[in-house]
This record gives structure tokens, sequence and C-alpha cells, in this order.
């Protein structure tokens, strides 16, 4: 059959720009779907607006820079909401005709419209059929919206209207403490906003290193937040003075806004999969096999519909290596995929935790560095932030780096290079860094793993 396009993607954020790109790198006829904006959740409501919102909010608020300049150090001292706004749209558009430009040089065709399938070598865009050979299903998530709440999109709201609000709010509860919930929280505490955080979990972000998460409560501590864990939002009720929100142990919260952020829902609901021999689970997801080939042959999918860490970056990967199996290109993922998470401050990490190693029975050693003992720690007014190396006492090779403070989402990578190229400690011990940098603190780190092992051999070898 002669197919009008090789490889239709559906969904043009992260993964369906990588996955469209790929195809056409390898001279194939591609088209790439979007039913709403160019870049897709991503750079429209997602990652994008919400690290530019983060790093205005640092920056006019002065927050780095208050324990040089004082407690009551503000870039600006009346900070409106236009003031982040401004920033973010400026960002956004530029990202926008990015990926248009790129689709563009690539010779992708841009379609614009729902797409929905006919069968699973159809796709069906308003009044038009498509026909093709594969397909790349990345149409991401929306966020998740229980039955019981009524949203309105300006005191009861989700992460996509965030971004939306006409001022910066008094008060703030938001329903959910994982990535999403919890930068957000910490971003408004940062604003001056009184944020409380309710979910149900019993603890903050689980899969992190403990150290680090204590790390992280202690400042979200400090800018006034209120943790409540091991509870459930049963209730929220709007009222001209603000909102009143009822939990399940009886306790009640009154905020100006009700943020949810209580997880995501893959957005297959108009997709018509039935008719392509799909089906996806409660949430929304498409299941797919270690090549991302979905149950139908020619279909595969990416992205955060196929469930997992919502990771732009991964997402991205995931696109690319669909692509290039749709096509019998060769081609895998690097198992060490770093975590990074833009709270205030910022927290990533790479390999496995002390948690993980312990329940796995493996030894290792742990070396750190702060912040406040390297001259670029004092230079940013960054006191609290920290590396951590976990090491191998038998070879010495890097089994997990944790971070926590400025840049952590930056400095993590040269960890991740370290460990993916089988490095050991000594190799950071011997090298020269840059100073006063805050990749200094991996030599530091690593000289403090390695005096711990030294002492280990040197008392295990005495008689």
């Amino acid at each position: 059959m002669d197919y009008e396009f090789n490889l239709i993607v559906i969904g043009s954020g992260p993964a369906g720009q990588r996955a469209a790109i790929q195809g056409a790198k390898l001279g194939k006829r591609v088209a790439i779907v979007e039913k709403e904006q160019v870049g897709g959740v991503s750079v429209n409501w997602g990652t994008i607006p919400s690290k530019t919102l983060r790093e205005a909010i640092v920056y006019l608020t002065g927050l780095s820079q208050r324990s040089t300049y004082g407690e009551s150090y503000r870039v600006k001292q009346e900070i409106t909401v236009e003031d982040l706004r401004h920033r973010t749209r400026h960002v956004i558009n530029r990202e926008v005709d990015v990926v248009r430009n790129q689709l563009m040089r690539n010779h992708v065709q841009l379609v614009e419209g729902a797409a929905s399938f006919v069968d699973a070598h159809t796709i069906l865009v308003g009044e038009h059929r498509y026909t093709t050979e594969f397909v790349v299903i990345a149409c991401g998530t929306t966020p998740a919206r229980p039955e019981a709440v009524d949203f309105d999109e300006r005191t009861v709201l989700d992460s996509n209207g965030i971004v939306m609000l006409e001022k910066i709010p008094a008060s703030v509860l938001v329903v959910g403490a994982g990535v999403v919930g919890i930068e957000y929280a910490s971003m408004f505490a940062a604003l001056g906003s009184k944020v409380t955080v309710v979910e149900k979990r019993e603890k903050l972000l689980e899969f992190c290193d403990s150290e680090i998460v204590e790390g992280l409560r202690y400042h979200l501590r400090d800018l006034g937040v209120a943790l409540r864990f091991g509870e459930e939002v049963i209730g929220v009720e709007r009222h001209e003075a603000g909102t009143l929100t009822t939990l399940a142990s009886g306790k009640r919260v009154v905020a100006d806004v009700v943020l949810y952020a209580a997880g995501r829902q893959g957005a297959t609901d108009t997709l018509e999969l039935s008719s392509a021999g799909l089906e996806a689970d409660a949430r929304g997801r498409v299941a797919v096999g270690p090549d991302f080939r979905t149950a139908v042959d020619n279909i595969f999918a990416a992205g955060d519909v196929i469930g997992g860490m919502a990771l732009a970056a991964t997402s991205m990967e995931q696109g690319r290596l669909a692509a290039a199996h749709a096509f019998g290109e060769a081609a895998a993922m690097n198992d060490l995929i770093p975590v990074g998470i833009y709270t205030i401050p910022e927290i990533a990490y790479v390999g496995r935790n002390e948690e993980q190693l312990t329940a796995q029975a493996i030894p290792y050693e742990v070396g750190v560095s702060r912040y406040r003992e390297l001259a670029r720690g004092q230079i940013l007014g960054d006191s609290y932030g920290m590396l951590k190396l976990l090491v191998s006492p038998e070879d010495h090779t890097i089994l997990g780096v944790h971070a926590l403070g400025t840049n952590a989402t930056e400095v993590i990578h040269i960890g991740q290079a370290v460990m993916g190229c089988g490095g050991t400690i000594r190799f950071l011990v011997d090298s020269v860094f840059n100073y006063p940098t805050l990749a200094e603190s991996y030599k530091v780190a690593a000289l403090d793993a390695h005096n711990k092992l030294l002492a280990v051999e040197r008392i295990a070898a005495a008689p």
C-alpha cells in the first residue's frame, strides 16, 4: 500500500517533536498533529512556563541573596502577576518559534487539529484522512480532576491554570505533594503566600534520598509552608472571601486559592484508540514494550502518555527511540536517567539512594560536600546546598549522586558522566576543577569518601 506518510506523530510536545524529527532524519515522510498549541503541554502550560516562573520568582524576590543583604532584601518590592507573566510569555513565544522552525527545517508537515484513529493506518483530523505506515502516540497528559471538585479556573484550579492567575494569592492550599505540587508550593511560599500542602501519603518525594528530602522540608518550613501528610481532601467550598477545604480528619483549611496537583491523566480520550485495536488503562495511559511498541505492531507511544515519572528529558529520548525502532534503527536509552526537581531549592539525583542500597544489602560509603564550604557557595549566598556521593567500598565506583541547592539540576550531570563511563572517585580526587565553582563540590565529596574508605581499609588491615 502506498501510504501518504511513513510516520504520523500525534502530539508536538517533547516526545512528539523528537519522534517526528528522528523520522525525518531517516529520510521518511513525516507529519505531526497538534490539537492545541505547538510545543504541547510542556512548552505552553507545564515545564517551560513553570520553570520560567520559578526563575522570575527567585530573581524578583531576591531570595538567594538574603543571606548577604538581609531578610528584607527584594529586587522588586511589589511583585505582580504581570511581572511574572512578562518573562513567561517571552520564553514561551520563543520556544514555540524554535519548535516550529525545527519542524519546518526538517520538512515535517504540521497538521493542526484533533487526531483520532479510523484504523491502525488511518488518522482523521477534522474532515481530512491521512494514511500512514507507522504512528507514534505522544499526546501527553492533562491534570487529573476529581469529579467531586468544582473547578472554576479562578479560585479552584489545576496546574495548567496556575499561570492564568489574576493576582498573587495571599494564601494557597496545594493538594498533592508530588513533583508539580511541591514545586508550586515552594514558588508561592517564596512570593510570600501562606502555603498549606495536603498529601494523603505519609512521605514527601518518596523516591528521593531521605537526607536530601529532609533538607528540602527544612527550607519549606523556613518559607512558612505547612505540610499535612496522611490527610485527604473530602470537600472544597467556594465563598466570596475565599475557599474552605475540609479534610477527612475533620480539619478545615481557609485559602484564597486551591491548587489541585494530584496526578495526571493520559490525554487519550478523543483518540478513538479502539478503532486501531488499542485501549488505555483507567488513567488514560497506553502500555508499551521495551521498544515503545504498543499491542498493535505499527503503533508506538512515548512520553508521559505511557506512564512513569513525567520528565521532559526522558520523553524526548523516548520519542526519538520510538521513531528509530519503527524504522528498524538500532537505538537504546542509557540506564542512567538524571532526575531534576525544580523546587526552591532544587533537587537532583542519578543512580541509587541510601535506602535502596541498604534494602539490596549493597555496602557503600558516603562522601559529602556542603556549599557553605565552597567559595562559589558563599558568592551565591547558598549556605544550605549539598552534594552527596554514594561510593562502592569494593571498587570505588559511584553508585549514586544526590544534590540539593543552587543549580543542582545542572551539577548532577558531572556525576552522571563519571558513572556512565564507569569512573571511580579517584578520577574526581585527581581532577582539577575551575575555582570558584559548584562543580568543585565533586572533588570535596570525593575526598571525603576517599578518606573514609582509607580509614576503614587501614583498620581492617591492622593486626
